[in-house]
């Protein structure tokens, strides 16, 4: 689907508008350029997370309220993209993970940034701290460097005797650097060698998913970026074709066909996002907005998928799981 059908078919009549009428409109109410790398239809439900915490705060769009969507198919264009909301000055930039803050970042130092399912803003150094940003970015963070320790964890309780672990990571992704400190500090507590996969862009997956198979990875973590929660069926499709254990850490790779995911609610903190919005309209600056951080952390388990590749999960831990897909 191309992005300008994708926005027709979230703004309804209102993208159909006289360009007369939008320029007018753009004039009187501020615009939110919403940067987001990967298909459109990949974010319909980031998007309507955001707008129901718009409405909730009393934004409606096409009345008090435009957001201008930008969604990237390569890393290039999503630069692109960046440039061009820049460029146009929009009031804020709602770069939804560090993948598009670390684009979009050297571009301005005065059109305030949000984020909302940021995975390592202090350690990527997107912000000085979460007390007090600093500069003119603030949002959510979803935690992941600490999560991706967890779910390795979780990984070898479920595979009490693998030696050898992937990690299929998005090399665009500035969030890439934490998580491998992170996995190569598991791995030797683990005693669990971890084969790093670079990819870059979904044509890299099957290759990438072909090596960790041909070098006997008993299970795969994937990176939580822009790159891999987006692009959810076809890594579904790999996991099946290369019987492949697969942790994810976004929930929509599990739904899609992914083994595991242990991870926050990003539809949640998507929605939460919207305050921020709301304050840096009414007056706040980005620097003084402290970052908040998920609370709330799920394990779900898509046992279909599970049996399909042979991997029979014990009883016990399907039970302590928050969701089980059958």
């Amino acid at each position: 689907m191309r992005r300008r059908d994708f926005i027709v078919g979230l703004a309804g009549s209102a993208a159909a508008w006289p360009r007369a009428a939008r320029a007018q409109l753009s004039a009187k109410v501020p615009r939110i350029g919403f940067l987001r790398l990967g298909p459109p239809s990949s974010s319909a439900a980031r998007v309507k997370a955001l707008q129901t915490g718009l409405r909730e705060l009393g934004y409606v769009e096409g009345k008090n309220i435009a957001i201008e969507f930008r969604f990237a198919e390569t890393v290039e264009q999503l630069s692109e993209f960046a440039a061009e909301l820049v460029r146009t000055n929009v009031d804020i930039i709602f770069a939804t993970s560090s993948t598009e803050v670390g684009i979009v970042q050297p571009l301005t130092k005065t059109i305030p940034i949000v984020f909302a399912t940021h995975a390592d803003p202090i350690g990527i150094g997107h912000v000085a701290s979460l007390s007090r940003p600093g500069g003119n970015i603030t949002g959510l963070s979803m935690l992941m460097t600490e999560l991706s320790a967890k779910a390795l964890e979780v990984l070898k309780e479920v595979l009490p005797h693998a030696t050898r672990f992937g990690v299929l990571f998005t090399s665009t992704a500035p969030s890439y650097a934490p998580l491998l400190q992170v996995a190569d500090a598991v791995g030797e507590k683990l005693r669990v060698t971890m084969h790093k996969v670079p990819v870059k862009s979904v044509d890299d997956f099957d290759a990438a998913f072909a090596t960790m198979a041909r070098e006997h990875d008993d299970g795969v973590l994937v990176h939580g970026a822009s790159l891999t929660g987006t692009h959810t069926e076809r890594l579904a499709e790999l996991t099946l074709k290369y019987r492949l254990p697969t942790m994810f850490m976004i929930r929509a790779n599990v739904e899609a066909g992914g083994v595991f995911c242990y991870g926050p609610d990003l539809l949640d903190l998507t929605r939460r996002a919207a305050t921020y919005i709301d304050k840096i309209l009414k007056g706040a600056q980005s620097a003084d907005l402290p970052v908040e951080q998920a609370t709330k952390f799920e394990l779900v388990v898509n046992n279909k998928t599970a049996k399909a590749i042979g991997l029979m999960i014990p009883e016990s831990f399907l039970l302590r799981a928050d969701e089980v897909i059958e």
